[in-house]
């Protein structure tokens, strides 16, 4: 089955892991990395904004990519979430095989 590694970033600390752990109880991500608070640089509406962000790296499969795309548009602050998924091409084939694992359907 193959993984995912999807990037979104939240406006604040409480909303990223509000967002992270919805994500792993409804098993849509088998982890969630919360990184450090950094500041973004990005056009919206015509002008140059900047914003300090909490950037979020997603483990999940391509199988449960739709639901988690769909559950982070319902969860999200923004108007506009990032949402990008990059396919993992290669890995420890355990920790892969973990990944499909955690987020199987019950």
């Amino acid at each position: 089955m193959p993984a995912l590694l999807v990037l979104t970033n939240c406006p604040d600390q409480a909303s990223a892991e509000s967002l992270a752990n919805a994500l792993v109880e409804r098993r849509l991500a088998a982890c969630v990395n919360i990184l450090a608070p950094c500041r973004s640089v990005y056009r919206w509406q015509g002008r140059i904004e900047s914003a300090g962000e909490v950037p979020l790296l997603i483990k999940t499969t391509d199988e449960r990519y739709a639901e988690l795309e769909t559950e982070i548009r319902t969860r999200h602050p923004y108007e506009l979430p990032e949402v990008v998924a990059v396919p993992i091409e290669r890995g420890l084939p355990a920790y892969l095989e973990w990944v499909g694992d955690e987020t199987r359907r019950d």
